[in-house]
C-alpha cells in the first residue's frame, strides 16, 4: 500500500489533499525514466525547446487562479501574494528562456591557426529539491534554466506545499515530452535518496544544515552543486538616511511573508543620533500589520508554516527579552498558528535572535555610535546572503566592507533583470541568474580543430 503525503492549511490545520509519497526504491525508475526522455529532449534544437517552453508559459498563466488560491491555502500567504508568484513565474518563462539561450551559445575563437569553440552542453538530469516559502517560484528559477539548457529534470519540493507543486509540473507536463519534468514526493528521506541516485547536478534551495548534508552525499560521485543555504541579513542606517523610507523599508523586509523568507532583514543597526526617532517610525509602520488567513483582504501577515518552526521563532523572542530586550510591538500573546508583528530594541551578541537565523515576524534594532562597529557586528555571522544601507555619506565604503553576495543601497539587496542571486560565506554554494548562473546546468566542452 503506497504511503500518503497530506497537506494542511497551517492557519486552521484544515486538510486540504494528499499525494502519494514515491517510495525510495522506485527513485531508480525515475531516473531511467529522465535518463531516456532527456536524450529526446536534450537533441532538440534549443528554439525548438524554448517554442515548447512559451506554450507551457501559456498554460501556466491560465492556471494563475487556481494554483494561487491553493499556494495561499497550502503555504499561508495572503492570495494576492499567492496569485502574483504563479503570474510572475508564468511571465517570466519566455524571458528567461531566451536569456539562457544567449547565455550558452557557442563560443567560438581562432589562435595561430587553430579554431576553438566553447560548447555548454545539457548536464542531463538535474535534481532540484526546493523550499516550501515560495514553493513555485523556488522551484521554477532553477527549472526553467534546467530545460532550456536540455536537460531533464526531477523536482523534491517540500513535504509542507506537495500539492501546489504537483499541480505546477502537472501544468507544465501539459507540454513537456513525458519524463522530462517529474516529481518525488516524501521528507529528508526522499531528497537524500535524489541526491545519491544516478543524476547529474543537484539544486538546492533550504537550510544551512540540509545542504551540508547534501553536499556530503554529493561527494561520493562529486555531483555539481547549486545551493542558497539562507541568511541573516543586516540593515544598516546611517545618520543622513531618509528615516521614513528607511523605516518602511525595515518593516516591509523584515515582516514579508511573515519574515519567512531568505532574504528578510534579520538585524537592523541604527545611528544612536536618529534611533529614537526611526524607532518611533518602525512602530508606526508596524501597527498596519494584522495577522489572517489568506483570505482575510486586512491581513498581511500569514500563519507560520507550522509548529516546529513557530516554537524556535518564539523561543528566540523570549530568549531576547529575558536577556534585556527592549519590546516595542508585541513579543506576546500569540494566537495559534501564528506570531503577532514584534518589534525589539536593544538587542545584544548574546542573545540567540542576533546569532540564529530567525525566519519569522520580527524586526530587531540596535544602536551603534561608530559605523565601523556596525559593520563588523554585521559581518559577525556565518552568512552572507543580502545587506542593505541606507544613507549617503561613506555609504561606498560600507557596501565594500560588508560580507554580502548582494547589496542594496537605500534599496533591497535583489537585483533587477538578469542579475545572480547570489550569497557569500555560508549562504550559498554556486549561483543562478546571470549569464554565468545559466551555465551552471550546463557542462563545457572546449573543441580544438586545426584545418588539414
Amino acid at each position: 500500500m503506497i504511503e500518503k503525503l497530506n497537506s494542511y492549511n497551517p492557519a486552521d490545520g484544515s486538510y486540504l489533499g494528499s499525494v502519494d509519497i514515491t517510495p525510495v526504491e522506485k527513485l531508480d525508475l525515475f531516473v531511467q525514466r529522465a535518463k531516456a526522455a532527456q536524450k529526446y529532449w536534450g537533441c532538440l534544437d534549443i528554439d525548438e525547446r524554448i517554442r515548447q517552453l512559451k506554450e507551457v508559459g501559456k498554460v501556466l498563466e491560465a492556471q494563475v487562479p487556481t494554483l494561487g488560491l491553493l499556494l495561499s491555502q497550502e503555504m499561508g500567504k495572503g492570495l494576492r501574494s499567492g496569485t502574483g508568484e504563479v503570474a510572475s513565474c508564468a511571465r517570466s518563462i519566455a524571458y528567461v528562456a531566451e536569456l539562457v539561450k544567449q547565455a550558452i551559445k557557442p563560443v567560438v575563437t581562432q589562435d595561430y591557426g587553430m579554431k576553438t569553440r566553447i560548447e555548454y552542453n545539457p548536464r542531463g538530469i538535474c535534481g532540484i529539491i526546493a523550499p516550501w516559502n515560495y514553493p513555485v517560484s523556488m522551484a521554477h528559477w532553477m527549472i526553467i534554466p534546467a530545460l532550456t539548457a536540455g536537460n531533464a529534470v526531477i523536482l523534491k519540493p517540500s513535504e509542507e506545499t506537495p500539492l501546489v507543486a504537483q499541480r505546477y509540473v502537472d501544468a507544465l507536463s501539459e507540454v513537456l515530452p513525458k519524463h522530462v519534468l517529474q516529481i518525488v514526493h516524501g521528507d529528508g528521506m526522499q531528497g537524500r535518496a535524489l541526491v545519491k541516485s544516478n543524476i547529474n547536478f543537484i539544486g538546492f534551495t533550504g537550510s544551512l544544515e540540509t545542504g551540508k548534508q547534501i553536499m556530503r552525499d554529493a561527494a561520493e560521485g562529486l555531483k555539481p552543486l547549486m545551493m542558497e543555504l539562507g541568511g541573516k541579513d543586516p540593515m544598516i542606517v546611517l545618520r543622513d538616511a531618509d528615516l521614513e523610507e528607511a523605516a518602511g523599508f525595515a518593516v516591509a523586509n523584515s515582516l514579508e511573508n511573515a519574515g519567512q523568507m531568505c532574504i528578510s532583514t534579520e538585524r537592523i543597526f541604527v545611528d544612536a543620533n536618529i534611533a529614537d526617532a526611526f524607532e518611533k517610525r518602525v512602530v508606526a509602520y508596524t501597527s498596519y500589520y494584522k495577522v489572517g488567513s489568506y483570505d482575510d483582504k486586512e491581513a498581511k501577515i500569514g500563519p507560520i508554516i507550522n509548529e516546529n518552526q513557530r516554537t524556535r521563532i518564539l523561543e528566540q523572542i523570549d530568549d531576547a527579552i529575558a536577556k534585556g530586550a527592549r519590546v516595542l510591538v508585541g513579543g506576546k500573546n500569540h494566537p495559534p498558528a501564528f506570531i503577532v508583528p514584534t518589534v525589539l530594541a536593544g538587542i545584544t551578541d548574546d542573545m540567540r535572535i542576533a546569532n540564529e537565523e530567525t525566519f519569522g515576524p520580527v524586526v530587531c534594532i540596535n544602536r551603534f555610535s561608530d559605523v565601523s562597529d556596525a559593520v563588523a557586528t554585521a559581518n559577525r555571522t556565518k552568512y552572507g546572503l543580502g545587506a542593505v544601507v541606507f544613507g549617503k555619506e561613506g555609504v561606498g565604503e560600507i557596501v565594500q566592507r560588508l560580507e554580502a553576495g548582494m547589496v542594496g543601497v537605500n534599496t533591497s539587496a535583489g537585483g533587477g533583470g538578469d542579475t545572480p542571486w547570489v550569497g557569500a560565506k555560508q549562504s550559498s554554494y554556486g549561483y543562478h541568474g546571470s549569464p554565468d548562473g545559466h551555465r551552471q546546468f550546463t557542462q563545457v566542452k572546449v573543441v580544438n580543430e586545426i584545418s588539414i
